[in-house]
């Protein structure tokens, strides 16, 4: 069972004992990313990341990398709307190599300009990278059609006339504001003992900034029609995203959403999937995901398609939608949807990271912290009734929204 203590300066340590596995896993979680951004400094959540790899007062970055390189460790860092990781997993018997090394980069970070300049090169690349990939950068499309000029709808990565301009004292001032021990989370599974663990990590970040953090703005709903959005793109195949505003991490029908959606396009076996790769082989990719944010939320399917075919695709997903808001569904397709999330949940949790990562986030995000036996009760109390109210609340018109890079000039009514 995990295990969670807050110290006296605030900081709220998860320990997660796995008595079968060799490995451990250090994550350190804070609450910000390109949500709590003001737009001139957009993707600086991300930049700082990068930069926590580029020296500390004790570790050149060559150091930062050969430390663990050198006992076989995994090690790496990420950026999301509502949170910033760093994490190390090693062999049990390097765990506080690992401890020590997340906390230093964590902690003392010099974030040198030198090293600022050199690293704006690689971030424009990263950049171009996913902005080449329209499979990837149509999700970033479909948040910009919902939220708008909202921290919300800007890209994680911010832009390239942002990260050209940035300078050391904005990377040291956001620290400052939102890198404080009430808004980080320090998990530690694997084979470990609890008490000893949260004895490490109380030593390795005693010197952490209590102020208060800086919070973020609340996402702001809007939309009375339905919505298109085209990235005009010269490409052989068009990406898009076609879905409905939902349900935020905190609302009561979250996990009837998901089933809904898993029923969807969840899987090879679903809906979406059955209907329109296997049965007419429209698109070698298909899925329905369920998004929920602490403040905002959605439904969408995602899939890659010939241009001829984009009109075909949306009306055969727009039918699916609909089926399900006119019909209830089954009750074998309703337990075979939720055994797969189960399944898929348990497998996932095998290893110390995937361990580390599902409680730091629900600590996080939702202060409270749920056991995946918690979470496997709330997927099973959903009924057909719920998910026929809930497909009947999401997917009207008003809701309905289009996320498109392909080489289409007019917008494909969205009729449901």
């Amino acid at each position: 069972m995990p295990k969670k203590t807050i110290l006296s300066n605030g900081l709220r340590v998860i320990t997660v004992p796995m008595k079968n596995t060799q490995t451990v896993t250090v994550l350190v979680l804070v609450g910000t990313g390109s949500k709590y951004e003001a737009k001139e400094i957009n993707g600086i959540s991300h930049f700082l990341e990068h930069m926590f790899f580029k020296g500390t007062k004790k570790r050149n970055k060559l150091e930062i990398a050969e430390d663990l390189d050198k006992v076989g460790g995994m090690y790496n860092a990420f950026t999301d709307k509502e949170c910033t990781g760093y994490f190390a997993k090693v062999d049990i018997k390097h765990f506080d190599l690992a401890l020590d090394w997340v906390s230093d980069i964590f902690s003392n970070s010099k974030i040198p300009q030198r090293e600022i300049e050199i690293e704006k090169g690689v971030i424009i690349e990263e950049m171009n990278m996913y902005l080449d990939t329209p499979m990837m950068y149509v999700s970033d499309i479909w948040e910009k059609l919902l939220y708008k000029e909202q921290p919300a709808g800007r890209l994680i990565l911010g832009s390239k006339e942002i990260v050209r301009s940035m300078k050391r004292k904005q990377f040291l001032d956001y620290f400052k504001k939102h890198y404080t021990a009430k808004n980080t989370v320090v998990c530690v599974a694997g084979n470990i003992d609890s008490a000893l663990a949260t004895a490490k990590v109380k030593k390795c970040f005693r010197s952490i900034n209590k102020d208060l953090p800086l919070g973020k703005a609340k996402v702001i709903e809007e939309q009375s029609q339905p919505q298109c959005l085209i990235h005009f793109k010269k490409t052989d195949q068009t990406h898009f995203c076609l879905g409905v505003r939902g349900y935020d991490l905190f609302h009561p029908q979250k996990y009837a959403q998901t089933v809904l959606a898993t029923i969807l396009g969840g899987n090879m076996s679903s809906r979406l999937f059955v209907s329109i790769r296997e049965n007419k082989g429209l698109a070698y990719y298909i899925n329905t995901t369920s998004e929920t944010y602490s403040d905002s939320g959605y439904l969408v399917t995602s899939v890659g398609v010939d241009n001829r075919k984009i009109k075909e695709v949306i009306a055969l997903i727009l039918k699916e939608y609909k089926a399900l808001r006119d019909k209830k569904v089954g009750r074998l397709e309703l337990q075979k949807a939720k055994d797969y999330l189960k399944g898929s949940l348990s497998l996932s949790l095998e290893s110390s990271s995937t361990q580390a990562s599902f409680y730091a986030i629900q600590e996080l995000l939702s202060g409270k912290v749920l056991t995946p036996e918690e979470k496997f009760k709330r997927i099973d109390q959903v009924t057909a009734n719920d998910i026929i109210n809930v497909a009947k609340d999401i997917f009207r018109p008003e809701k309905l929204n289009l996320a498109l890079i392909g080489p289409l000039k007019d917008k494909p009514k969205l009729i449901i």
